[in-house]
């Protein structure tokens, strides 16, 4: 047992990556195997994932509902109460075989939002099919800018949701409390077959516009879901067309004064969770990298073991960093420093290793696995990074910027 888990989060770990394992095809990791449950559904569904073993997740593992849903009050709710660590191992299990699943754009972005804006009558009705894997859902932000609606790499603003000019995606009010949307979103994580779309959209004249985040239904009139081209395809992206789509809005507060903070703390938790897959990702490719060099040289070279070595401090150090940020005080209530350094080093790690993978697997049969690999490393940097603007993020969160502009000492 891991000194850092408990004995059930250590269990729920081995479990969890047991099944996963079984799943995985011959061909790689990011091909979601052939359903060896229920019906035998074919190998990978039309909406970029198993959803079988979706829902065989859900039922077993509860991964849907990672991170642990809380109410207002911080009070579990819609899912079993856990601590902020058992999530992550459940992002770093799905991380080591890239797991072509929706845990990402429902778990970790579309439900926390429902569930800190949404209102009563939303959480009941959307929260428990969600946790349930009976819904899947997508966090849909205009001009691909995931990261900055997320606050990941620079301060929040509302520009870039449309900022009431043209472009963006723009929304109107209509009578007895109805919106109307009109614009289009690209890269939108699992945008195709997500059941329930968060459409963040502008609202009101320029002078005194503000961004607001609605709920929209997938076959909703005048709402076009297709399906666009993706570096990595295990995460598989959507454009979304919105040509006077009925919508409704998330919440009660039509002044939106709410959202920007709601996204920041969204954002937050994404970093943790993204930083877990990706350390995941880093830790499975270093561990079958070295196996491989060490059976292919009979111990390797003292080359080889010094770059290994340097590999595995690199995991390692994002890997504490990720469990760090997930226990420290107010994370989970948008506390994002910890959490954007995280995922800055989660991706650094993962970039390192693929690239140092992809050379030592050279003309071997690891090769093609460890492309995946980089192509998850780079195809994250493009969404939600690059990590040097990551790192200058979370330094300016922390202060050091402020701490050298006025002459202070910065600490050791």
């Amino acid at each position: 047992m891991d000194a850092a888990f408990t004995e059930e989060q250590d269990e729920y770990r081995r479990s969890l990556r047991a099944l996963l394992r079984a799943q995985r095809q011959p061909d790689g990791p990011g091909a979601a195997a052939p359903a060896t449950h229920g019906s035998g559904a074919v190998a990978r569904a039309s909406r970029g994932f198993d959803e079988d073993l979706w829902r065989l997740l859900a039922r077993r593992h509860g991964l849907p509902g990672c991170p642990p849903p809380a109410g207002r009050d911080g009070a579990a709710r819609d899912g079993a109460a856990r601590d902020p660590v058992t999530p992550l191992l459940a992002c770093e299990e799905a991380g080591r075989v890239l797991l072509p699943s929706p845990l990402l754009p429902t778990a970790v972005l579309a439900a926390p939002l429902i569930r800190a804006l949404g209102s009563e009558a939303q959480r009941t009705e959307l929260l428990p099919a969600l946790a349930a894997g009976e819904l899947t859902g997508a966090l849909a932000v205009p001009g691909a800018r995931l990261a900055t609606a997320l606050a990941l790499t620079g301060p929040h603003t509302g520009e870039w949701a449309g900022g009431g000019r043209t472009g963006g995606i723009q929304a109107r009010p209509e009578g007895h409390g109805g919106w109307r949307l009109y614009g289009e979103a690209d890269q939108v994580l699992h945008g195709e077959g997500a059941d329930v779309l968060v459409v963040a959209a502008r609202a009101g004249a320029y002078a005194r516009g503000r961004t607001l985040l609605f709920l929209v239904r997938a076959g909703a009139p005048g709402l076009r879901q297709t399906p666009s081209a993706a570096l990595d395809e295990t995460r598989p992206q959507a454009r979304l067309e919105l040509r006077d789509v009925p919508a409704a809005l998330l919440g009660e507060d039509a002044d939106g004064t709410a959202v920007p903070a709601a996204l920041a703390t969204v954002g937050a938790q994404a970093a943790v969770a993204l930083a877990a897959e990706a350390v995941g990702a880093a830790d499975a490719l270093l561990t079958r990298t070295a196996a491989e060099c060490f059976g292919r040289s009979g111990g390797g070279s003292p080359d080889i073991r010094q770059r290994l070595a340097d590999l595995y401090a690199a995991v390692r150090a994002a890997r504490a960093t990720a469990y760090g940020a997930a226990r420290a005080p107010g994370n989970g209530d948008g506390a994002p420093g910890e959490g954007v350094l995280a995922l800055a080093l989660a991706l650094e790690a993962l970039r390192t290793v693929a690239g140092e993978a992809l050379q030592l697997h050279s003309g071997s049969s690891g090769e093609r696995e460890a492309q995946h690999y980089m192509r998850r490393a780079v195809g994250d940097e493009l969404l939600f990074g690059p990590a040097h603007r990551l790192r200058a993020h979370a330094a300016g969160l922390s202060g050091l910027f402020a701490e050298c502009r006025t002459g202070e000492a910065v600490p050791a």
